[in-house]
């Protein structure tokens, strides 16, 4: 405790009894942040330190003016501090300071971002899991129980909160708390055990949500409840005040929503690309929306998309007819571009934050409703629509008359602030109009006061005007003050002038004082009245909001489909999926895209997909999973006809993340992506593999790739697309009945070295040239050109023509020479059949031959160490010891060539 007094003690006393990290003090027309808050607020926001004496201590003092809190606090909380907002306020002794909000990551009202900004709070019970997640901005409030913590995880990669609240059981998690930290950008806040009782959460939504919500809505899991009672009992204790504008309580589940875990939604790059950037993901593709709520709910689509074909087909219907009525799409997108965000308005409104402007542009945006439904009803092809029958589901008498009220209350072009006066309109109060008349009556006899004055007194150099110092004052210069009447009073000597005042001057000043300060106490409270009337309407600005919201995303998805030439989706329930001339959403825009047809249907469920490295297979399974997600969230497709049976998750295992530092192998990452999707997807379920077993050996790679398909293929049954360089694999074709075989088909076939010695690169007819063609065929590829793509990727040409003649050579079964830096070779036999290698003798650089070596029964130890010395036997008998099975191949290699350098006495 400091033992400053003063204006920093009562700082310091404030901030011993709050747990924010830093304390704003309103200090007059200022807030103050003291100590250890002012050297880390003027660090983060590039702020000057000052220095406040107090008790004979020095203290760092930091501030910004009251009227700019808003940026500086936003700048704090989104770099992850919560912030304690200290009000002053007028009493009979002076001035009294309390904390009155504390402002956190995931309670930020003042956010201009389009993307929700959510508050989660996490409980688990018995290995039963709930997670709750409530935007405070929009009032939207989400639960749901989860089966696991993967499943957990699953959600906050949806939802991406800004602020988590860990239960009583999860705080005490390490691994839980490690993985928030390391996955999620949020802010991890503690929060008493007591507000997670199932309890007292369960009497905290019956409060907020009406007695039978929990039952009506359906939540029947006690760790759900725990949850979204906690989120409650946060807000109302940072005193933020937007409770009000919680109106709707949200249960969701597995059978609404498709399954996107975390990897998935990754991989996918649905919202960002796997680099972190935003630009190039398929939300940043596809989002031509107008309307910061519009791109808010596009993105709420891409992460959470329908398993309703009803819902589908209805958005599939609002695309349709929008993309068919052009002049009628821009005219709804040019209006719709006007529009306030009436969900984050119904927050600030119900926190009382909301200012004139604010309710201006509501008043203005539920008048634009008006309009854009009657573009609606006068565009033949929209009239009897989905966008007609959504907007008409709203109250428009409640919409009509809150407009009415709200226009007729507040002034066309209102100021920043409250404070300023001038809001109201004339015509709303008898009683300000009355006060503001008198009020511009006194002001015009000021304004008339300098002609009245100077003609009557003959004085030319006469003005009237007003300071804080001297209040309204008579202003004459010094030529002339002998014209000046006795009634004037001297207040004040200039150099080149005199100024005065006369007591009927003193009294308009008091009486437009007077007059100011009643007009704006009751101008303040007539705002403040209206603003509260908004806030009970919260539940009706949310709606129009959201249906405003949703024709922007319906005609952001039909502007990308006519530019694009996406086509309409067919849904059905069956297991086929029928895409012709289907292209990757993101990858067309920046590349001549060869379009590619996929077909499965119950009898081909499983494809296995081959070709060479780069040749377009990821890509391939990628667009076949994005032109599902979209037929899912009611887009058209980048495809020339598409036919998609309804998938209940979307499962992918498509590289491995670098997860060295958290002490997980890739191929440990591999096996955990893997098992993850063999428990969790279903016949109904869309799976995406590539390359699973690359991480490890060899034959462990390729049994792990076989078992995982036949369970797949038995046990699960879901629509697969597994690519894979194991060419075993495509033999299951002949054994699986639902397993086929497709590949990337390529022009040009690589060609052995010839005797004359001429480059042994890949080569076709065209002048040694190998094509991608990128485009699938049936069957299986028989090769997979790595060497080639080492060749584009600019591997040296040594290493290259080396490759190719050590490939051959296997193929072959031959024996190969591994040459070493001396000139010394040894002889290795790969059998690829039994997965063993022999080593079969040595020569050495002058010429030697190494049959020498060997006599008819196996080797001759004498002579071998005759030769190359006495480590010879254990390099020999390790040699044949290696277990090709057991052994990845870089492994493998490196192994060889360590024991060539002990041949070699290196």
């Amino acid at each position: 405790m400091s033992d400053a007094t003063g204006i920093v003690g009562e700082f310091f006393s404030l901030k011993e009894g709050t747990d924010a990290d830093l304390l704003a003090m309103q200090v007059g027309d200022f807030y103050e942040f003291f100590g250890d808050d002012a050297e880390t607020v003027a660090d983060e926001l590039d702020l000057k330190v000052s220095q406040k004496s107090s008790h004979g201590s020095s203290y760092p003092m930091a501030g910004v003016p009251v009227d700019e809190l808003t940026p500086y606090l936003k700048g704090l909380v989104e770099r992850g501090f919560r912030v304690a907002v200290a009000d002053q306020h007028e009493t009979e002794d002076g001035h009294a300071r309390t904390i009155d909000r504390v402002v956190t990551p995931g309670t930020l009202l003042e956010t201009t971002e389009a993307q929700a900004r959510y508050l989660t709070a996490i409980v688990e019970d018995d290995d039963e899991w709930g997670v709750a997640f409530a935007d405070v901005t929009t009032g939207q409030f989400f639960v749901t129980n989860a089966p696991d913590r993967e499943a957990v995880f699953s959600e906050l990669y949806r939802f991406e909160p800004a602020e988590v609240l860990p239960g009583p059981t999860v705080r005490t998690d390490d691994e839980t708390l490690d993985r928030l930290r390391e996955r999620t950008d949020a802010s991890l806040s503690l929060h008493p055990t007591e507000d997670f009782a199932p309890g007292r959460a369960r009497h905290r939504l019956r409060e907020q949500f009406g007695a039978e919500t929990i039952e009506s809505v359906g939540i029947e899991s006690e760790a759900a409840i725990a949850a979204a009672g906690a989120v409650l009992a946060y807000v109302a204790e940072t005193g933020q005040g937007v409770l009000a504008s919680m109106t709707r309580l949200q249960r969701y589940g597995a059978g609404e929503h498709v399954e996107l875990d975390a990897t998935t939604q990754r991989n996918l790059e649905l919202t960002e690309t796997m680099q972190g950037d935003q630009s190039g993901s398929l939300l940043d593709t596809i989002d031509h929306t107008v309307t910061s709520a519009g791109t808010r709910t596009l993105r709420a689509w891409l992460q959470r998309p329908r398993r309703s074909e009803g819902d589908l087909r209805r958005r599939h219907d609002g695309v349709a007819v929008l993309a068919s009525a052009a002049m009628a799409r821009e005219r709804l997108r040019e209006e719709l571009s006007e529009a306030y965000d009436l969900q984050r308005l119904a927050s600030k409104a119900a926190s009382g934050s909301a200012d004139a402007r604010d309710l201006r542009a509501a008043a203005d945006t539920l008048t634009l409703y008006e309009s854009v439904r009657g573009i609606v009803a006068d565009a033949p092809e929209l009239v009897d629509s989905p966008l007609a029958d959504r907007l008409d589901e709203l109250d428009r008498s409640a919409i009509d008359d809150l407009a009415r009220e709200l226009d007729a209350a507040i002034v066309e072009d209102p100021p920043g602030t409250i404070t300023e006066g001038g809001i109201i309109r004339r015509g709303y109060d008898e009683e300000l109009d009355d006060l503001v008349e008198r009020h511009e009556a006194a002001l015009e006899w000021i304004e008339t006061l300098p002609d009245r004055e100077s003609r009557e007194h003959g004085i030319t150099h006469l003005s009237v005007d007003r300071n804080k110092t001297d209040g309204y004052y008579i202003q004459v210069g010094k030529s002339e003050v002998e014209k000046v009447p006795d009634r004037y009073e001297n207040v004040k000597t200039l150099k080149n002038a005199e100024r005065y005042t006369t007591d009927e001057l003193e009294e308009r000043e008091r009486e437009i004082l007077r007059l100011e300060e009643q007009r704006h106490e009751l101008e303040r409270g007539l705002f403040e009245e209206v603003r509260d009337r908004v806030a009970a309407r919260a539940e009706l600005l949310q709606d129009v909001g959201a249906a405003l919201a949703e024709v922007d995303v319906l005609a952001a998805l039909a502007t990308h489909a006519v530019r694009n030439d996406w086509t309409r989706p067919e849904l059905h329930d069956s297991g086929a999926l029928e895409i012709e001339a289907g292209r990757h959403p993101v990858v067309e825009k920046t590349t001549e895209f060869v379009p590619n047809d996929l077909y499965m249907d119950d009898d081909r469920r499983f494809l296995v997909v081959t070709g060479p490295n780069m040749s377009g297979k990821s890509t391939y399974m990628r667009q076949a999973a994005l032109i599902v997600l979209l037929a899912q969230i009611g887009s058209f497709v980048p495809a020339r006809s598409a036919r998609v049976g309804l998938v209940d998750g979307i499962y992918t295992r498509v590289g491995a993340l670098d997860e060295l530092a958290q002490g997980r192998s890739t191929f440990m990452v591999e096996m955990q992506e893997l098992s993850n999707i063999l428990h969790s997807a279903t016949d109904e379920s869309l799976v995406i593999l590539d390359e699973v077993g690359r991480g490890t050996a060899t034959f462990d790679g390729i049994s792990i790739a076989w078992a995982a398909t036949e369970y797949l293929h038995n046990e699960v049954g879901a629509k697969t697309l597994f690519a894979t360089h194991y060419h075993e694999l495509t033999s299951l074709a002949e054994h699986l009945p639902r397993v086929e075989n497709v590949h990337v088909a390529v022009d040009g076939e690589p060609r052995s070295p010839s005797s004359s010695g001429s480059s042994s690169r890949p080569t076709d007819e065209n002048d040694g040239e190998v094509t991608f063609l990128r485009t699938v065929r049936e069957g299986a590829t028989d090769r997979s050109y790595g060497i080639h793509v080492a060749d584009l990727a600019g591997v040296p040409d040594p290493v290259v023509d080396r490759s190719q003649d050590v490939l051959d050579r296997l193929r072959e079964e031959k024996a190969i020479e591994a040459k070493g830096g001396s000139g010394a070779t040894t002889q290795a036999v790969f059998d690829l059949s039994a997965g063993t290698f022999t080593a079969s003798g040595a020569r050495s650089a002058d010429g030697g031959d190494p049959a020498a070596n060997a006599d008819s029964g196996g080797r001759d130890g004498d002579r071998i160490a005759d030769r190359f010395g006495d480590s010879a036997e254990d390099v020999l008998e390790e040699l044949s010891s290696l277990d090709v099975n057991e052994t990845p191949p870089v492994e493998l290699m490196a192994r060889v060539q360590e024991l060539q350098d002990e041949l070699d006495g290196r």
